[in-house]
């Protein structure tokens, strides 16, 4: 075979450094990028802070929670709770407050003895000072080990009790028993149950007996939970022979049970954004700027520059090259923030119905569209509106819950899918609780608005905003 060198012209995009370096900037968010100038700021010498001798302002920091959320106070995210029972209430349906009740003292001191500690430190400590054999004690240390951040057991008995076999010789049956009994009568009430109902029964079984409606509640818990979740009222009153104000007691003391007892152990990390972006009305004209506090003031070391352009003829190859790097940086990081504000102008100016009536204006936004408004690719503008966050007087927002897709309306013209989502959950908190709508009565009164949209479709909306169908809103 004969060997021979053949020479070919091609094009071909190559990214440069500080090509490839922009784009990775434009793609973090503000604390992400803070922390990756910090350490830019390490390696590199002729890199500093405007500001290095001066206080830094704190600037104003919003839960990452809120930012769909419009002005609402963002909630506490709700604890893990895979273990749950699969018959269990809405969330929705429960009150924001445990079932142990008593002046406001007795609530912070129970808000006190549990911070910073988790629920398997309490229970441990409780265990500690208990008057238990030391058998005894093992096993329920080993009850304790198998709960779920919720409180709840997450394996049978026996296999817990499979699991002690080699420690514990001849282990009985009624010893994990009884184990599970000392666990059940620790602080917080409900913890060690095997599912909903039992907890919710461990807790109502220890308030006084003259507690109106508790020995149905009990009996409801035990036997019927399911109807309740089902809300079968008709059934429920026939099996507890009960009338009606009597069912609504019974339901109301259910609900202010704690269905998960030990999620108030354990501190619960806090994800913070800063706001890249905030959007005023001036003028009667809706206007964003950039938030001064969340961008980096930055600037080339003046001695060292001056030091390397004395001596270059000397070999400086190292520091020139720093220079170079960042003056880049600094080019980049002012060319991140000017993009980020274009984008943010583009979108303020065609979703400016949003800022005056709120989400059921909202009208359908690609990235297309904005991408060719400010001249820049889509990826582009998939980068910049990711994890950056635009403060309004409506609430804190990622930049991409602008965007939507659209449905057709009777007059030929397009809603954004984030209107109609505000206009179900309108409707639904409009609505009789008695006869709360159906997904097709939903999609009814939403073509006699002139919005023509299926009820598979509203149905897919609704579950988005978590909403329970029509039969899990009845009231009883």
């Amino acid at each position: 075979m004969k060997h021979s060198l053949q020479l070919k012209l091609g094009q071909h995009l190559t990214l440069t450094p500080q090509l490839q370096q922009s784009i990775r900037l434009l793609q973090l968010s503000t604390l992400e990028l803070n922390q990756e100038l910090e350490q830019m700021l390490q390696d590199n010498p002729l890199l500093e802070r405007e500001d290095e001798d001066e206080t830094p302002p704190e600037a104003p920091v919003h839960t990452a929670e809120a930012e769909t959320q419009g002005t609402e106070t963002a909630a506490a995210p709700e604890p893990s709770n895979e273990s749950e029972p699969a018959t269990s209430l809405d969330d929705a349906d429960w009150n924001d407050y445990s079932s142990a009740s008593g002046d406001d003292e007795d609530n912070d001191y129970a808000q006190g003895a549990v911070s910073g500690a988790t629920l398997r430190e309490h229970l441990l400590n409780q265990l500690i000072v208990s008057p238990l054999t030391l058998r005894d004690r093992t096993i329920v240390a080993a009850l304790i080990d198998d709960l779920d951040e919720a409180g709840f057991l997450t394996q049978p008995l026996e296999d817990i009790a499979a699991g002690l076999a080699d420690e514990l010789e001849e282990l009985e049956p009624e010893e994990v028993e009884t184990a599970l009994k000392h666990l059940q009568n620790m602080d917080p009430t409900g913890v060690g149950a095997r599912n909903l109902a039992e907890c919710l029964t461990l807790q109502l079984r220890v308030l006084p007996a003259d507690t109106p409606a508790r020995d149905d509640a009990i009996r409801l818990t035990t036997h019927y939970l399911d109807l309740l979740a089902a809300r079968d009222v008709g059934k429920l009153k026939k099996m507890l022979g009960i009338d009606d104000p009597t069912l609504r007691t019974v339901r109301t003391l259910i609900l202010s049970m704690n269905p998960r007892p030990g999620a108030a152990f354990g501190v619960d990390e806090t994800h913070y954004v800063i706001p890249d972006v905030y959007v005023r009305k001036i003028k009667g004209m809706w206007i964003a700027s950039l938030n001064a506090d969340a961008m980096p003031k930055l600037r080339v070391n003046r001695v060292y520059a001056d030091i390397l352009a004395r001596h270059r003829e000397n070999g400086g190859n190292q520091l020139a090259t720093q220079l170079q790097e960042a003056r880049w940086l600094i080019k980049n990081v002012q060319q991140r923030f000017d993009t980020i504000l274009r984008v943010s102008q583009a979108i303020v100016d065609r979703q400016k119905h949003f800022f005056e009536h709120g989400e059921v204006a909202m009208r359908p936004l690609v990235l297309r569209e904005i991408a060719d408004a400010v001249e820049l690719h889509e990826s582009t503008i998939s980068r910049v509106t990711t994890q950056k966050y635009m403060m309004t007087p409506r609430g804190l927002y990622e930049l991409k819950y602008f965007f939507g897709s659209h449905v057709s309306t009777d007059n030929g013209g397009a809603c954004s899918s984030t209107a109609i989502r505000a206009l179900i959950k309108q409707l639904v908190a409009a609505e009789n609780i008695g006869k709360p709508l159906s997904d097709g009565q939903l999609a009814e009164v939403l073509g006699q608005q002139g919005i023509v949209v299926a009820r598979r479709t509203v149905a897919k909306y609704r579950e988005s905003l978590q909403i329970p169908p029509a039969n899990m809103r009845r009231s009883l």
